[in-house]
């Protein structure tokens, strides 16, 4: 393999033009990112993941958000339409067992839904902890308001995952749960006491430091580094992020078109680079921004390197499991909700 460049990107349809097939085979993106507009048919995936394979010569990454609720980018008929975390959580506040037990199985059945088209992360659990008042960017999409819920129903997430052979990504390090301001269209800002974001946002971030990847939130905090969005911090991606959450796995920026982060595309990727950040996200599949990122984004090499190995070499085993069962005892779960 090739050495890759510190950046996963998206394309624009259902299959690859010439251009992006040669622009992949020339830049060499680390892995791919497939959104709603990249699916029609379950052949046209399966066909699709594996061009973007072939254009960079390796099994790449291909991720994916299939939260489940309004973050479900492959949807019915070619797959069936899961709860938000939310609705999870509601189970979780009535027993606490059967909704970790929810948790686990509707990501096992995510990784037997992806795995059959050959995708193999995705970008779940959601461990941020929302406040009243707080965006619904994240919302619904959220287990619960408090870091024990989020906590053991991001566990049992991942966990699912893995038991499928996938490798969940957690999101938004180190916490998009208190923005006032949806990341997509500007820049959140949090004004809290460290001592909050300790007791509130953290901690389901550290308790699952040992998972092999995490994305950043385009949120500042003011506590923090009054300056910069987490994305682009060095204050918040080495001194919170790598030292006090503990986090020492591969460190996916959230989009770098979204506008909370200031600057031209390639101004953008640099500054997430310069941040700390091990691999620039770009998601829309635009071939002018696509050039900027690639023209402000290094080879893999160093910490971020030996970080993104550690991933391609920890995608687990898939265990057997009977899979019309565990889709029973799922359904059964939320058959009257």
């Amino acid at each position: 393999m090739t050495e890759s460049k510190a950046m996963i990107l998206g394309c624009s349809g259902l299959s690859l033009t010439q251009d992006e097939k040669a622009f992949y085979k020339a830049e060499r993106p680390w892995g791919f990112i497939l959104f709603g507009r990249n699916i029609s048919e379950p052949n046209q995936i399966s066909d699709l993941v594996a061009e973007m394979r072939d254009s960079v010569g390796w099994h790449a990454p291909v991720l994916i958000d299939q939260e489940g609720g309004r973050v479900q980018r492959i949807r019915p008929p070619i797959l069936q339409h899961y709860p938000s975390g939310q609705q999870l959580g509601d189970l979780y506040r009535k027993d606490k067992e059967k909704g970790k037990r929810a948790a686990w199985l509707m990501s096992r059945l995510h990784a037997f839904d992806l795995s059959k088209f050959g995708i193999n992360v995705d970008c779940l659990p959601v461990l941020d902890v929302p406040v009243e008042g707080s965006s619904n960017v994240i919302g619904n999409r959220a287990y619960g308001d408090d870091p024990t819920t989020v906590t053991e129903m991001g566990m049992a997430a991942a966990n699912g995952m893995k038991a499928g052979g996938l490798l969940p990504v957690m999101k938004h390090m180190p916490g998009h749960g208190r923005g006032f301001a949806d990341s997509h269209h500007e820049l959140p800002v949090v004004d809290v006491s460290r001592d909050e974001l300790e007791a509130h946002d953290f901690p389901p971030f550290i308790a699952m430091k040992d998972e092999l990847m995490a994305m950043t939130c385009h949120v500042v905090f003011a506590a923090i580094d009054a300056d910069n969005p987490a994305t682009t911090s060095k204050k918040v991606i080495d001194g919170v992020i790598r030292e006090r959450i503990g986090f020492n796995g591969l460190l996916l920026s959230d989009d770098t078109s979204m506008n909370a982060l200031a600057g031209t595309i390639g101004e953008r990727a640099a500054n997430i680079i310069a941040g700390g950040c091990d691999i620039v996200l770009h998601c829309n599949g635009h071939m002018d921004e696509m050039q900027q990122v690639v023209a402000n984004v290094p080879p893999l090499q160093g910490k971020p390197l030996a970080r993104a190995q550690a991933v391609e070499k920890g995608f687990p085993i898939a265990e057997a499991a009977d899979e019309a069962a565990i889709r029973a005892e799922f359904d059964a779960m939320f058959a009257t909700v």
